[in-house]
This record gives C-alpha cells, structure tokens and sequence, in this order.
C-alpha cells in the first residue's frame, strides 16, 4: 500500500477578483521509504499540492490519504506527527525572536514529550551543528544553517513524510549540495518518505526515485530516475525542462559529499 495516495485533486481559489484554478485533477502514489519529486516552472501547482496536504490550502476536489486514511480537517496534531514539511526560505520559516532551543523544543513541549534538553541536542548533532548552536537566534547563523535547523525541526516529532518545498533553492550551490547529502542521509537513516517539490531536474534527478512533471495545474508526465537519465520523455515539455538542466545532471557539485 502506498503511504501517500492522492487520486484526482484539484485545488481552485479566488485572487484579485478571478477564479485560479492552481492544481486540477492531479493523482499520484509514494510508497513507503520512497522519494518522489513534483517538477515544473512557478504557478505551475507544485507547491500548492504539497500546501493541500498540509490544509494550507482549500481543497476543492478529489482527496488525500496518508497511510490509507483520509486527512482530517483542520489536520490536528496527529497529522504533524506524521508529516511535516520543510520550507524554500529557512530565514521566513524560522521566527526571528526565538532561539534555535525554543524553535526545536517547541514541538516536544506542544505535544507533552518530555526529555527536551536532550532532544535538542541529538537534533542538532543529527543535522551536523554543534550544541552551542542552541542559544543562538536565526539571524546569528548562515542560510545553510538555518536550513539545517528547519530541517532538524521538522524531525522532532520523528515523522515518517517529509514535505520539501524547494529546500535548497535559496542557497549557494556548494551548500545546496550539503543540505541535499543531508536530507539523503537522514532519509536512508530514518526510513522517511519525501515529497519534494523543485523546479530544478537536477536536484530531483539527484534526489527522487520517480518525478512527476507538472504545468498550468496538471499533471504532464511521470518519469522513473532511469527515464530520466536516458531523456525518455514523451511530451515537449517535459524536454524542455531537461534541456534547461542537462548540463548540470552530472555536476559534482551536487554529488559532493556531505
């Protein structure tokens, strides 16, 4: 059985006087321990799909089942301990006035888990920051950093789906390789399922078993990593795409260990 199962979704809402019919009539399935990458150019409904999981956004047809279940709404903290997502811009997600400590432990404290000190610690160090980095506040730390804590962050409830939204794009392209190595490191380690979401085929060549190519609001194509590797495309959009990043599949940079 898949662990996410979304059959038929579309999402419609209204801005600036007009009807936007941002996803329409999208399914897809991820297996457990998979990783599955949503690719497409902006306002093509990537994130919105990842937004409609969460209940960011109304859901105006079909429906989404995590572990064979329907999600509730609102989703409650049962949702959150079972999924959890990790956003583009880590400075925006993390509140300027709260310590690394107080952003980690929060969760715990909210759900009545004790032995947060602790927690907190193996967070960090699970993320490859030291200790001391729990008294610092988010402006005091580099942008590869706070991803890092975002990332540590969305573990503590020890989910089992992580939700990426462009996780690395705001990031230079040697520290975009680091956090990418980590996400990999903590998936295989942890045996997490990911739905990430990018605009770049590198990242998701480099990062997903199997993609689903996205424009307008609909789904165009699903390709496995090997049809990606061998450009087996079958629509003109999806080439498009691959012409974009073709020259950066193979780039070291991306591949470079953590």
């Amino acid at each position: 059985m898949s662990l996410i199962e979304i059959e038929d979704l579309s999402v419609t809402f209204r801005a600036k006087g007009r009807e936007v019919r941002a996803v329409e009539g999208v399914s897809l399935k991820v297996g457990k321990g998979e990783s599955f990458g949503l690719v497409g150019e902006s306002g093509s409904g990537k994130s919105t799909i990842l937004r409609a999981i969460c209940g960011l956004v109304p859901v105006t047809g079909g429906s989404i089942r995590i572990g064979g279940q329907p999600l509730p709404s609102p989703r409650g903290r049962a949702f959150s301990t079972q999924v959890q997502m990790v956003f583009q811009d880590p400075y925006a997600s993390l509140h300027p006035r709260h310590t690394v400590d107080r952003t980690l432990s929060e969760p715990l404290a909210i759900h009545g888990i004790p032995g947060s000190d602790a927690r907190v610690v193996q967070a960090l160090t699970d993320v490859g920051l030291p200790p001391a980095f729990r008294f610092r506040y988010p402006h005091q730390l580099s942008g590869g950093q706070r991803q890092r804590v975002a990332i540590a962050r969305a573990l503590m409830l020890q989910p089992k789906v992580l939700l990426l939204d462009e996780p690395t794009s705001a990031l230079d392209a040697s520290v975009q390789a680091e956090v990418l190595n980590l996400l990999n490191r903590l998936r295989a380690e942890r045996d997490l399922t990911f739905l990430m979401v990018s605009h770049d085929l590198a990242v998701i060549d480099y990062m997903t078993d199997r993609i689903l190519v996205m424009q307008h609001g609909r789904a165009v194509e699903e390709l496995s990593r090997s049809d990606l590797a061998a450009a087996r495309m079958t629509t003109e959009y999806a080439r498009s795409l691959f012409a974009a990043s073709a020259d950066r599949m193979l780039d070291p940079a991306v591949a470079a260990p953590a």
